[in-house]
């Protein structure tokens, strides 16, 4: 009998859960959340299409603005399956291969989105501190070695991730807040020894997000110094205004991606249905947001938009 109890209980599948208390208006939720996919998906499409079909905008900024898309289709499309199969089927089970695969892309899209915004907050700082410069520093053999670094650095850091999980026993309740697997709450569940495992998670978001929200604060602390020393006012703003869409974009991305993990990583109690909410618009919202942010902000993108639906 005793042999029984120590015997720990593996289970089957992860549980993913929609929104806690409105299961019944899931196909009704599923209507702004599948229109958000689209418009995401669409518009970020759009932009890569308006970039490599123009020789124009085949510059530094949009190659950038191009390797940002890509990403955010990425993460849609990492999140689409589980997403609409919760709230059109109530389908909810995903198997641990799956669940481990997906939280692989979820967080190796979204670290590789946190160093392809450094690059083009490093664009920005070059661009307007040395301008004579800009052209012999970002060159395209230059950008291509950056956006590459960019993938292989999220993927060195996060394949540990989901190889140390796979090798855990998992005993406790099996139930997932979100509509998708995150690390910080599949391995939650475990009941073998997470401190590595943990730790390693910790240091990997120092190292990697926290870095580069710190290197990107620094760009514009020295973008302001070098603004401020210019005394044309209207050349103050014009450069300034080069920097809105990329600042709106870092904020629409960090905020809601440093709330998240903090709240998972410090605090016991809250509310489901918040943090569930929180979590579609961590990885919602950015992929959403980014296109249309640099189709409003940016002259150049909008007046191709334009063109393009104009004929």
């Amino acid at each position: 009998m005793s042999a029984v109890n120590d015997t720990k209980f593996q289970p089957a599948v992860f549980l993913l859960t929609g929104i806690p208390g409105q299961e019944k208006c899931h196909v009704l939720i599923s209507i702004p959340i599948c229109l958000m996919y689209v418009i995401s998906i669409i518009g970020n499409s759009v932009i890569l299409f308006i970039i490599k079909t123009d020789p124009t905008l085949h510059e530094p900024m949009y190659i950038f603005l191009s390797m940002l898309a890509i990403t955010d289709i990425g993460i849609s499309l990492s999140t689409l399956p589980t997403v609409l199969s919760i709230f059109w089927f109530n389908s909810r089970e995903i198997s641990f291969d799956a669940c481990f695969a997906q939280l692989f892309f979820i967080h190796w899209f979204t670290l590789t989105e946190s160093s392809v915004l450094l690059s083009m907050a490093f664009d920005r700082f070059v661009a307007i501190c040395n301008p004579l410069r800009y052209d012999s520093i970002l060159t395209p053999t230059r950008i291509a070695k950056m956006g590459l670094v960019s993938l292989l650095r999220g993927m060195g850091i996060i394949l540990p991730l989901p190889i140390l999980l796979k090798h855990f026993q998992y005993c406790h309740a099996n139930v997932l807040s979100h509509s998708y697997c995150l690390n910080q709450e599949v391995m939650k569940m475990a009941c073998s020894d997470i401190r590595a495992h943990s730790i390693y998670s910790f240091f990997t978001m120092l190292t990697s997000v926290g870095l580069d929200v710190m290197l990107i604060l620094l760009s514009y602390v020295m973008i302001l110094k070098t603004v401020l020393s210019i005394a044309s006012h209207a050349e103050r703003l014009k450069a300034l205004n080069t920097c809105v869409s990329h600042v709106c974009v870092v904020l629409i991305f960090y905020v809601p991606a440093l709330s998240l993990s903090v709240i998972h990583r410090f605090v016991k109690n809250f509310s489901p249905l918040i943090l569930t909410v929180m979590g579609n618009v961590y990885l919602l919202v950015p992929s959403l947001m980014n296109p249309i942010v640099y189709s409003v902000k940016t002259k150049a993108i909008r007046a191709r938009i334009i063109r393009v639906f104009v004929k």
